[in-house]
């Protein structure tokens, strides 16, 4: 068994990884091989998105005390607002409020999945 400390280390490293793929994934030309890749698994955008911040609210709500927690939402949402307005000048993307509004659903989903798993994952964190 892991000792809580190192747990919750190797989990900021995941949600920081993870954080890098949505960013990366998010501005990378849209005729990229990932690109591609990732159209050739005909999962629905929008689902895509909502997945994708649903992980990253997940993570910190799951392991991270509320406030720290509280910090790490908020810039979840704003890394969502951002990459769409960085989107416009990535060659073959564009612009969707409706690509935010599936981010901000995934980001409740995953804080309310966060929430409900939280004490059995993490009963000492306040």
């Amino acid at each position: 068994m892991l000792h809580t400390g190192h747990r919750t280390i190797i989990l900021r490293l995941v949600w920081a990884a993870a954080v890098a793929a949505v960013i990366t994934g998010s501005l990378l030309p849209g005729d990229s091989s990932a690109m591609q890749t990732i159209s050739g698994l005909h999962v629905n955008d929008k689902v895509q998105h909502g997945l994708s911040y649903a992980v990253l609210a997940w993570l910190p709500v799951l392991h991270e005390r509320l406030r720290i927690a509280a910090v790490l939402l908020v810039l979840v949402t704003a890394i969502g607002v951002l990459v769409e307005f960085g989107q416009l000048y990535s060659p073959g993307r564009s612009f969707d409020t409706h690509d935010m509004i599936a981010d901000f659903t995934g980001i409740v989903a995953g804080t309310v999945i966060g929430l409900c798993l939280r004490s059995r994952v993490s009963p000492s964190v306040n």
